[in-house]
């Protein structure tokens, strides 16, 4: 598997997949303790046992097909220059979706997309600050695109583009175009 279509330097240029795994977010951190990762680098998987939400909670990706990848993106800026990001990042996956499937989906700022007040999908940005300078982001997405099983905890609050819509998302498509776009927004940002 590799993304497609990429207009990027160096976003998504570096792709890795597992079938399985505990979390994309864990993978990108032991590869930056283990100083092995290159700016760019992405990391999908098709199940994750211990999926990172915000503020602690569990992800769920008990289901293939649907969407989940952390980006390492080195930015070396001030911090006010990122002021935002994780709700400029939900515009853009808002944006794909439109552009690709006619499909509207809300923002809960400032890192849930949302429809009918079900949760679709969540941001996870973490980042290493030394002295107000934003040394590098780690940029978690995950997005229920086929999921159809809902435990009884997340059956009210959750819910997915295949449920909601009928539709199958090409991810990879998804996922390329989030990377050309982002890398744009972040240039622009630390330029």
């Amino acid at each position: 598997m590799k993304l497609i279509n990429l207009d990027t330097d160096y976003l998504g240029r570096n792709f890795i997949f597992y079938d399985k795994t505990d979390s994309t977010q864990n993978r990108v951190w032991d590869l930056i303790m283990s100083n092995k990762i290159q700016n760019g680098t992405l990391i999908m998987a098709d199940i994750q046992t211990k999926g990172k939400g915000t503020h602690g909670r569990k992800w769920y990706t008990d289901e293939i097909q649907n969407i989940a990848f952390t980006v390492y993106i080195e930015t070396n800026c001030n911090i006010a220059k990122l002021d935002g990001i994780t709700t400029e990042i939900a515009k853009i996956l808002l944006s794909i979706f439109k552009e690709e499937y006619g499909i509207n989906l809300n923002i809960k700022a400032p890192n849930d997309i949302i429809y009918k007040n079900k949760k679709i999908g969540g941001i996870l940005t973490e980042s290493k600050i030394n002295s107000g300078e934003v040394k590098f982001l780690v940029i978690g997405i995950g997005i229920n695109t086929n999921k159809k099983n809902f435990t009884d905890d997340i059956v009210n609050i959750a819910t997915s583009i295949k449920k909601e819509f009928g539709i199958n998302v090409d991810r990879i498509k998804i996922i390329s175009s989030f990377c050309n776009k982002l890398e744009k927004e972040v240039k622009r940002r630390i330029s």
